[in-house]
């Protein structure tokens, strides 16, 4: 996680901008899958990747601001791991 100071959280005086890794995984029938991966209970969908970007801010925008509200801590970041691995199959 990671606080800034951005032209759109300086419209508000208070406002912080937080940032955090999102994964965006095309679907063969439905769009994008999105996850965040420092977040599990976060996980949206939308048909166009701009969509899946447009949902994925609006449900971290959500959590944020409830952890805010609640004075829960904020998730860190964290990196997702990633490789390819082969399998035999017979």
């Amino acid at each position: 996680m990671r606080a800034r100071n951005s032209a759109a959280a300086r419209r508000r005086p208070d406002a912080k901008e937080y940032e955090h890794i999102v994964v965006y995984q095309r679907m063969s029938e439905c769009g994008y899958s999105v996850v965040v991966p420092a977040i599990a209970k976060i996980c949206t969908l939308g048909e166009t990747l701009n969509e899946a970007r447009r949902t994925a801010k609006d449900a971290l925008r959500c959590l944020l601001e409830g952890a805010l509200k609640t004075g829960e801590p904020i998730p860190k970041d964290v990196e997702p791991a990633t490789e390819h691995i082969a399998v035999p199959v017979a």
